[in-house]
């Protein structure tokens, strides 16, 4: 099951069965299936808190995934910070949606191994991303 619950923020705006879909197909593309994945929504201090508390990281960033897969089945916890989407948004320049889109998939992507810890394994993680992004449109 995939759910979407927002602790301390209102839910975003999306349409929860086109995600659900969306991230099932690019799961499948990766030769995988999805089991339970919770998204929480929550603010910068929640995801700070996070950060602090499980990995040991005193800054704030727009997503944290806690991986729970057994291979070939995907399943986590995905806390997103709103307010760092937003900002991020708009410092791009682009729609707070599709921002909230590329870190929605982005979670899902570590789910199915991908990292992004180097500047080579990044590039290829926002390739992946655009890649995901065009299936949802």
């Amino acid at each position: 099951m995939i759910q979407f619950i927002a602790e301390g923020v209102p839910m975003p705006a999306i349409d929860e069965g086109k995600i659900r879909t969306w991230i099932r197909a690019v799961a499948a593309g990766y030769g995988m299936h999805c089991g339970d994945i919770t998204y929480i929504f929550c603010n910068d201090e929640r995801i700070l808190a996070v950060n602090r508390q499980f990995l040991q990281h005193d800054y704030y960033t727009d997503v944290i995934t806690f991986d729970y897969s057994c291979h070939p089945m995907i399943a986590g916890d995905i806390f997103i910070s709103l307010d760092t989407v937003a900002s991020n948004a708009e410092t791009a320049g682009i729609r707070f949606e599709d921002e909230l889109h590329r870190i929605l998939i982005h979670g899902v992507l570590h789910l199915t191994g991908q990292g992004d810890k180097t500047p080579e394994t990044r590039a290829e993680m926002t390739r992946k991303e655009n890649l995901a992004l065009q299936m949802l449109t």
